[in-house]
């Protein structure tokens, strides 16, 4: 979940399903289902409320949703919200539990090393599948991304607004980029495997 203006970001609409106006969702909440449970959504400006029922899980989707929006009667009506990011007030959400954070409360913190140092900001959060990673902007330009474990990040404290990043042997050294070919495109470096922390 990221989060923008004190907004948190849900779910998505993934697209019409049938032709009654009812849509696929994609929902980013722990319990998929939960993504009605906080009150009425809004999109990424907060400026339109859109009431949401779920109907049921879609079929062979991970944390997809099969679910009504008010106002919404056929399937033209339902394709045109595709891409339709779903947001919720970061205040209707529950406190996480300890070891646990919402992505929208790390993103913007600052990132130092053991001895205190500045390191850079947390620029976003990502789940490939193998655990949560921290893309770190550096303030000399470029990003590099951790895993987000205890071992690499063993101080999260979002009250004051910064992580510590004790990086492996390794994870640093060498981080200049290649020299590209002509043509190449850049590509992002992912230290190791993720974890939660």
């Amino acid at each position: 979940m990221a989060g923008t203006g004190g907004l948190v970001l849900v779910g998505v609409v993934a697209g019409a399903h049938g032709v009654r106006g009812a849509v696929r969702v994609r929902s980013f909440t722990e319990r998929p289902a939960d993504l009605a449970a906080y009150g009425p959504l809004t999109d990424e400006g907060g400026r339109r409320r859109i009431a949401l029922t779920v109907a049921g899980p879609a079929p062979g989707a991970k944390g997809g949703l099969i679910a009504r929006i008010a106002g919404v009667e056929d399937r033209a009506a339902a394709a045109a919200l595709r891409g339709l990011r779903l947001y919720v007030p970061r205040a209707a959400l529950p406190e996480p539990a300890p070891d646990e954070y919402y992505w929208a409360d790390l993103i913007g913190l600052a990132v130092e090393l053991p001895d205190g140092s500045p390191f850079g900001r947390v620029a976003a959060v990502h789940d490939f599948g193998a655990g949560d990673v921290l893309e770190i902007e550096r303030p000399a330009g470029g990003a590099l991304s951790v895993p987000f474990t205890k071992a690499v990040v063993p101080v999260v404290d979002p009250a004051s607004g910064r992580i510590v990043l004790d990086p492996p042997p390794g994870l640093l050294e060498n981080r200049q980029a290649p020299p590209r070919r002509k043509g190449a495109k850049p590509q992002r470096q992912c230290a190791g495997e993720a974890g939660k922390a």
